[in-house]
């Protein structure tokens, strides 16, 4: 067997081992301490932030606060912090989006 087979193998058993570990030992995470349920509440607003913030800046990694696209993330951050509504957010952000890019 080849080194690449070896690896594909020890990498997939790695795997399962890991997500067969959750299943395994759930009845020990009924109780979570609370300093790590403040931290589990941060991974959504990371994660959403490392897909929302490169659509915000050029290809070539520049950013412009005057490009159309930041102007309607800001405006939707605005009315999510207002409206704590994800619909409303997303249409108002869409139509200022297309709103400026027509301009």
């Amino acid at each position: 067997m080849s080194a690449a087979w070896t690896t594909i193998l020890v990498a997939g058993a790695g795997t399962f081992a890991m997500r067969a570990s959750f299943v395994a030992f759930a009845h020990r995470l009924v109780e979570v301490p609370p300093s790590v349920q403040r931290v589990l509440r941060q991974i959504p607003p990371a994660a959403l932030a490392s897909l929302v913030l490169p659509a915000l800046v050029h290809h070539d990694g520049s950013f412009d606060l005057w490009n159309a696209r930041v102007a309607a993330g800001l405006l939707a951050t605005l009315v999510a912090w207002r409206t704590r509504n994800v619909g409303l957010t997303l249409i108002v952000g869409m139509a200022a989006l297309l709103l400026l890019q027509a301009l």
